[in-house]
């Protein structure tokens, strides 16, 4: 419409004809443009029709082939579920036959295994009675042999116990002779300074100087001294520090009984001091060695002090034979030399030649000895000696007790109520309860020092006949294993050979050389 408006306008002015024709021919051409567009739309649509025909027949021919191929793979699984069910029938079958088999087979197996049970059993009870009848003879024969060696024990046993008794009332004769000559001697020793005493006093002439104590101890550990101390300067003269000293040193000290675990301990010492290069020859290490063994004894060095007690109660100890009657003499005598008063309970009331004895040596020394008859209880005795020394306001009360076998545990337990006994006077008493030991027993020493510690509690150690022994070196042994002071020493049969005993002393001695 606006372009009709347009035209008439333009036509009113006289314009636009040529206008006109070109706007005819852009419409002719707008005309074919849009004609093309049309017919390329409608090719398109034709082109989309064709495509979705194609498609549809695609998707029929695609429906159809999978319908095809639905009904083969059906055809095909119910085929081969046929198959399967006509497998499982005959599997079924075979296993049933196989069951039927196997039953069959185990039947027979049963029927084997039955009967050869049987024939174990069979021959089982056949081998179990023929065990039987062995077994019956063979204790027969092993209790006639038992009976037989028990009669041969027994009789054996017998013998030993007639040559033990035997040697027992040997042992006892020789100790009751031995007992009574030393009783005689200490009777006529009494009897001889009771002479001397009433004879009148003749010109006095010099009398030789008695030896000291150093040069007795000294003499008395002569053979001990040959296998310790002194003696061992040939294994160390001119020999290097090696392995070789140390086995010969190791052997000479055991030789000597210092026992195993005290030599090991001096050997382990100086092979320590040797590795850390503190000596540095041999003759170094033979000082080193000295100082050791004084240090083991040192611990040991501690005399007895008789404390302000009324009375100090000393409680003597020991096996038979190592001279601790003997001791309790000369430790009275000394005591009384001091200046103190004393008293002895004869305690040993199991050998009235104990108390014999005893009594002699009070006799001799003046000293007052409380004694009861023969069998009469120990304790008994000793607590009427406590009484009479209190009342009599007596220093020292030394109590003598029977010889005792470390292995008798009856008569240990009668030690252990001796000590009771002496309680219910004083609390206190046994004030000092002294082990007397023979050097000479060697390393027996030990074992009785312990046995005799673990039944009373020692306080105090004597160790007597250290001359005449090569054993000596047991000193060292107790004094390591228990720590218990020894008192004194014994070296000899005088008064005055009975000494405290003093480690420096007896280090000296032991290894003083020979002039």
């Amino acid at each position: 419409m606006a372009k009709d408006k347009k035209k008439g306008f333009f036509s009113w002015l006289g314009f636009g004809r040529k206008d006109e024709k070109e706007t005819q021919q852009q419409e002719a051409e707008q005309q074919k443009i849009d004609a093309a567009k049309a017919n390329e739309l409608q090719q398109q649509d034709n082109e989309a029709a064709i495509k979705a025909a194609e498609d549809e027949a695609e998707r029929q021919y695609q429906e159809k082939q999978a319908q095809e191929q639905a009904a083969i793979k059906a055809a095909e699984e119910e085929a081969e579920r046929l198959h399967q069910a006509q497998q499982a029938e005959l599997k079924a079958a075979q296993e049933e036959a196989e069951r039927q088999r196997q039953a069959e087979l185990a039947a027979e197996k049963a029927a084997q295994e039955q009967a050869e049970r049987d024939r174990q059993a069979a021959e089982a009870a056949r081998v179990a009675e023929e065990a039987e009848r062995q077994r019956q003879a063979e204790l027969a024969a092993a209790k006639a042999a038992a009976e037989q060696a028990e009669r041969d024990r027994q009789a054996a046993e017998a013998a030993r116990v007639a040559e033990e008794e035997a040697e027992r009332q040997r042992q006892a004769a020789e100790q009751a002779e031995l007992e009574a000559q030393e009783i005689v001697a200490l009777r006529d020793e009494v009897l001889s300074e009771q002479t001397e005493e009433e004879e009148p006093k003749q010109v006095e002439q010099e009398k030789p100087k008695k030896e000291g104590f150093f040069s007795r101890l000294k003499k008395g550990l002569l053979k001990t001294r040959q296998n310790l101390g002194s003696g061992f300067l040939g294994l160390f003269t001119g020999k290097k520090i090696d392995d070789d000293l140390f086995d010969e040193l190791e052997e000479q000290l055991l030789i000597a009984d210092v026992g195993v675990e005290t030599t090991r301990k001096i050997i382990d010492n100086l092979t320590a001091h040797a590795s850390r290069k503190d000596l540095k020859n041999a003759e170094a290490l033979y000082g080193r060695l000295r100082e050791e063994m004084s240090d083991i004894l040192a611990g040991a060095d501690k005399p007895l002090v008789i404390e302000d007690k009324k009375p100090y109660v000393i409680l003597m100890v020991g096996v038979n034979g190592v001279g601790k009657t003997t001791t309790i003499g000369k430790l009275a005598r000394q005591y009384q030399s001091e200046g103190k008063s004393v008293m002895l309970a004869a305690g040993d009331t199991f050998r009235a030649a104990a108390v014999e004895q005893l009594q002699v040596w009070g006799e001799r020394n003046q000293i007052p000895v409380v004694a009861q008859h023969t069998g009469a209880d120990p304790a008994s005795v000793i607590f009427d000696a406590i009484q009479s020394a209190q009342a009599k306001g007596v220093d020292v009360l030394i109590a003598d007790t029977a010889g005792r076998l470390q292995n008798k545990a009856h008569l240990m337990e009668e030690l252990k109520k001796i000590v009771r006994v002496m309680k219910k006077l004083d609390e206190e008493a046994p004030h000092e309860i002294m082990l007397t030991l023979d050097a000479s027993t060697g390393q027996n020493a030990v074992s009785q020092a312990k046995l005799f510690n673990d039944a009373v509690g020692l306080t105090g150690i004597t160790l007597t006949k250290l001359d005449g022994t090569a054993k000596g070196g047991v000193i060292f042994s107790i004094a390591d294993q228990f720590g218990i002071p020894i008192r004194y020493i014994g070296i000899g049969e005088g008064i005055e050979d009975l000494r405290p005993f003093k480690a420096d002393d007896f280090i000296e001695a032991l290894f003083a050389r020979e002039e």
